[in-house]
């Protein structure tokens, strides 16, 4: 299949590699450093899918309709991605694979003739440096759409995606966009503090602001009337328990995430934008959270506070001492 990557960061590198390893013509957009990288030496992939070479067409927008499109841009440059590609993709199938609640339903609005289906990944991948990749964690996706049953579509796209990497058609995509923005909350202290993720999860009192932030997100959905999906070993029944046990109780939750994420430094996508110099996907996050809390009259304290801080280091160009983190966050 003829297949369009809308940025080729690092998760949008990873699939244009995989996809391009399993046959696929794959086409990509990047910008400044990583468009001529790209261009010149193509994308090179290591980490836990092998060694990958992959050449392909690399442009700053699409220049040929694909059979379909992955859209893998942060969600805050998801609609100027969009309104450049409209006329060209409107009608072909989109993956929208993001973090945040809302990437499926802007694709929608700017794509109407579209087929837009969103994908979970919970693959953790290190842009290095422009045109390589190092993937540090390996597991399925999940791909959907809406609250009801998987579609035949969503079967048919995540079957095409399987050829280069395991994606899974689910249920009630909904609520697993929750459970995954819970594991997204792993994401905002090592931004901070520009340790690395499991860094973080192995310092007693930076876990225990994690552990606070996840709980906040868990009570929140659950006061939105969300049913959380089944991900990463978190189920509903487990998520709602960990909602209710005290925070120093809750630690063991992000702990074990830390464990299972191996020795390889994962510094999680929010801190890569930082290191980059780039804006982050915290709004669409941390911030989800309190605009979500606030539709429910309530209020998200942690997730507020760790939104002020990833924006004062993003708007600085440093980290901040970690005692900031433990003095401002009401965890």
């Amino acid at each position: 299949m003829r297949i369009g990557i809308i940025g080729a960061g690092a998760l949008g590198g990873t699939f244009a590699a995989l996809l391009a390893r399993a046959g696929h013509d794959v086409e990509v957009t990047a910008r400044g450093a990583g468009l001529e990288a790209i261009r010149a030496d193509g994308i090179r992939l290591s980490g836990g899918y092998g060694d990958v070479h992959a050449r392909v067409a690399a442009v700053e927008v699409l220049t040929v309709r694909p059979d379909l499109v992955l859209l893998c841009t942060k969600a805050q440059d998801a609609p100027l991605a969009l309104g450049r590609h409209a006329e060209l993709i409107d009608g072909v199938p989109v993956v929208v694979v993001q973090n945040g609640l809302d990437g499926v339903q802007t694709a929608e609005r700017f794509l109407p003739h579209s087929t837009c289906v969103g994908v979970l990944s919970i693959i953790a991948a290190n842009y290095t440096e422009p045109g390589r990749v190092r993937v540090t964690t390996t597991a399925a996706s999940y791909l959907g759409r809406g609250d009801g049953a998987a579609d035949d579509e969503s079967r048919r796209i995540a079957a095409i995606l399987s050829e280069a990497v395991p994606v899974v058609a689910i249920d009630d995509f909904r609520g697993a966009q929750w459970t995954k923005l819970v594991v997204n909350m792993l994401n905002a202290v090592p931004a901070i503090v520009g340790r690395s993720v499991q860094e973080v999860l192995h310092d007693r009192r930076l876990r225990r602001v994690v552990a606070a932030s996840m709980r906040e997100t868990v009570r929140v959905g659950m006061a939105r009337g969300i049913r959380f999906g089944s991900l990463q070993g978190l189920s509903n029944a487990r998520l709602r328990l960990f909602a209710r046990v005290p925070v120093a109780l809750g630690q063991v939750l992000p702990w074990m995430m830390g464990v299972r994420m191996g020795k390889v430094p994962n510094l999680g996508s929010t801190q890569q934008s930082v290191r980059r110099g780039q804006p982050t996907e915290v709004d669409h996050l941390n911030g989800a959270v309190v605009r979500e809390a606030i539709l429910a009259e309530l209020d998200a304290p942690v997730n507020e506070a760790l939104t002020v801080l990833v924006h004062e280091v993003e708007r600085i160009g440093e980290f901040l001492p970690e005692e900031r983190v433990l003095a401002e966050v009401p965890a």
